[in-house]
């Protein structure tokens, strides 16, 4: 649909669909740049920030704290954030001993922690502060771009109703029309605007749920965090603030029913059953929650005056504990890209600029989410020869050095060709 020019559309440079942890990080990467950044996001922020409402982390890799840290907003969340040191990884059958070939990754190696666990409400609590205090962003909550028209000079976002607890001056904005040189959609795996841009998917469910909850333990975790894989899926134990660890345990789905349907005590000694007794008795605390796992790579991730980032663009098996970093990857490259060509005067919503963006996110999101698959599928199974020929792999990996602290530097988000904020510089 082409673009109507109306003389009461709100001019901005960008315009971001989703004000997500991806898309708000991508809004003050432009607008400390000196762009101008609109933002509309479903979910009013102090939903988005309760306990109730998601009780997931995320594991920011290290890359991805020192982007925080350009963009002014690490110092909030450091004090909510638990250091990984060391990452210990198992193979077992539930109610056997594991397998004696393991994997341990030690942050001593590498001279840094392997990431950090924070919980989501804290990212996103984060961002929202930075960025009230952002004069040149316009945040909408709870707003949505119910339509989007493109032409040569403009993308135009027409908006749904709803008003703003952050900083506008627009009031309601039911009808309001947001006039932008590029839009965005940062707005999750069922994207909106992906879907009218008609830029299709790959994708595919898997047989899975993951459950998480939080668990309180007798003794101190010291910042390690265990993936135990077992037939179902993995079993990750990420450690948090204080003596807690998230869990996020991946079960076939009618397997995963049931034990969302568990009472509270019995919910509790399933968890007991495959968590172990190394940090003590163990207790579930707050509430749990269940998600539908799968696969899915965009065909594509720009159009003229229109780009993809974060889940919008992919979303993977949570295995590796890499969503969040991947979009972030997004958000700092395409940052850089528009920022760069800003500066030098040229169209950053133009389709050849845009393309520069593509090139360099779309074959790394491929390679990772394929990764994370092929993993999956390895893992989750009780097949003999495969549990045979991964425990040989991960007992090699574990014995050579080099090897061990290139999957480190993987984890760590430092390979390949890394955007300024990733390296710890301003966009």
């Amino acid at each position: 649909m082409r673009a109507k020019k109306n003389a009461s559309a709100v001019e901005t440079d960008i315009f971001v669909s989703g004000g997500g942890m991806v898309g708000a990080s991508l809004a003050l990467a432009l607008a400390q740049g000196g762009l101008r950044v609109t933002v509309a996001d479903p979910l009013p922020p102090e939903a988005a920030t309760d306990a109730q409402f998601d009780g997931r982390v995320s594991a920011l890799a290290y890359a991805s704290t020192r982007m925080y840290a350009a963009l002014g907003v690490w110092e909030r969340l450091a004090p909510h954030a638990q250091p990984i040191r060391d990452i210990l990884v198992t193979d077992a059958r539930l109610g056997h001993a594991p397998s004696p070939f393991s994997l341990h990754f030690d942050h001593a190696e590498i001279g840094e922690p392997l990431g950090h666990i924070v919980e989501n409400r804290h990212i996103r609590a984060a961002l929202y502060a930075a960025i009230a205090d952002a004069p040149n962003i316009d945040f909408l909550a709870p707003a949505t771009a119910a339509a989007l028209a493109i032409d040569d000079r403009a993308a135009v976002a027409t908006l749904a109703d709803g008003p703003s607890p952050l900083r506008s001056g627009f009031g309601r904005v039911g009808g309001r029309e947001i006039r932008a040189r590029l839009a965005v959609a940062a707005d999750g795996r069922n994207s909106a605007l992906r879907e009218a841009m008609e830029i299709g998917t790959i994708a595919w469910s898997y047989p899975q749920w993951g459950i998480v909850t939080t668990v309180e333990h007798a003794r101190p975790h010291n910042g390690a965090a265990y993936e135990h894989f077992l037939p179902s899926g993995p079993f990750a134990i990420l450690p948090m603030t204080g003596n807690r660890s998230s869990l996020v345990w991946t079960e076939r789905i009618e397997r995963a029913r049931a034990m969302m349907a568990l009472p509270d005590a019995d919910f509790a000694r399933e968890i007991a059953t495959r968590f172990g007794a190394h940090l003590g008795a163990t207790q579930p605390v707050g509430p749990r929650w269940s998600y539908p796992l799968g696969f899915h790579l965009a065909r594509g991730y720009v159009r003229p005056r229109f780009a993809l980032a974060g889940d919008a663009a992919h979303g993977i098996h949570p295995i590796a504990g890499q969503g969040l970093n991947l979009g972030l990857k997004d958000a700092a490259a395409l940052a850089e890209v528009v920022l760069d060509a800003a500066r030098l005067g040229l169209d950053y919503g133009a389709a050849d600029i845009l393309a520069r963006y593509e090139r360099w996110r779309r074959f790394d999101s491929f390679a990772l989410a394929a990764a994370t698959d092929v993993l999956n599928r390895l893992f989750s199974n009780d097949v003999a020869p495969l549990r045979v020929l991964r425990d040989v792999g991960m007992g090699i990996v574990d014995r050579i050095a080099p090897l061990r602290r290139f999957f480190m530097r993987h984890a760590g988000g430092e390979l390949g060709k890394l955007p300024r904020l990733l390296r710890g510089e301003a966009a």
